[in-house]
């Protein structure tokens, strides 16, 4: 993701339209990308004037929106405008079908976060003034994905005027194998402990030497614990204004009964989360 060409934002006509909309508006300009809006339902003259009277609120688009309207499952629906619109960035904030509202925290966003192509930007504190983003949290785990991560992280930071970036470790209790029951085991599995956070942390710090991160402030965090649990709590209490994870590899029968990372995550957003594909 080394450029954002277009963001799709699905439209619901709940209480939080407006401040979803001013989010993407403000998120299309920094990017200098161009909005597709969609509509799950029917398209009414009022949905319509309704659409154009928040958008005339907002700040100007540098480049024209262009709304779907479309009949039909939400998934499906959006599923397929991201296809055809080739979408970059699918931006939820809630969800309507017609008289019943769903929100992202459900199986609406499960189902997206493991079917759609593009990366996924979930908001759970939207707001019509602009925010300043502060602090990103971005995954660090050992995996194949992680790289183009850390990389979209400081492309977010960047356009979003944020100097601080945090990468975290996060590291399986299960790699230090010592029980600790005495003064022995315990600075045995200190020792261990800090081993592990050095090899973490030159594994990252390899990674970033390949990517510009200029002005920017990043730092490195080691963590123990249950992938995904651990990151979430971490960004909560950091108080992070956005967290950055990679998506689900792969998602089988297995993962319906034992939860991968991005579950923890979507139980209990902790702030606003980019899952990038």
């Amino acid at each position: 993701m080394q450029k954002i060409h277009k963001i799709l934002i699905g439209i619901a006509f709940s209480p939080n339209l407006k401040p979803n909309l001013f989010e993407a508006v403000r998120i299309c300009n920094m990017f200098n990308a161009e909005l597709i809006g969609v509509h799950v339902g029917e398209k009414t003259n009022k949905k319509e004037t309704d659409l154009q009277q928040i958008l005339s609120e907002a700040e100007v688009l540098k480049k024209p929106i262009k709304t779907v309207w479309q009949e039909g499952e939400p998934v499906k629906v959006i599923l397929n405008t991201v296809i055809e619109e080739q979408i970059d960035l699918l931006i939820l904030g809630a969800l309507q079908k017609e008289n019943l509202l769903k929100y992202y925290v459900g199986s609406i966003a499960r189902k997206l976060t493991r079917k759609a192509s593009c990366s996924i930007l979930l908001l759970i504190k939207p707001s019509i003034e602009r925010q300043a983003c502060k602090h990103i949290v971005v995954n660090g785990l050992k995996d194949k994905k992680t790289e183009e991560t850390i990389r979209t992280s400081v492309l977010f930071s960047k356009h979003l005027m944020c100097k601080k970036v945090t990468i975290v470790e996060e590291i399986s209790q299960s790699e230090l194998q010592v029980k600790v029951d005495d003064d022995k085991s315990l600075r045995k599995a200190t020792i261990i402990k800090e081993r592990l956070k050095n090899r973490e942390d030159q594994r990252v710090k390899n990674i970033l030497k390949g990517i510009d991160s200029e002005n920017i402030s990043i730092q490195m965090q080691s963590i123990f614990g249950t992938r995904g649990y651990s990151i979430g709590h971490y960004a909560k209490i950091k108080r992070a204004d956005l967290l950055v994870m990679n998506a689900p590899t792969n998602v089988g029968i297995l993962d319906r009964i034992f939860p991968h990372d991005i579950e923890y995550i979507l139980s209990e957003l902790p702030t606003d989360v980019l899952i990038v594909k």
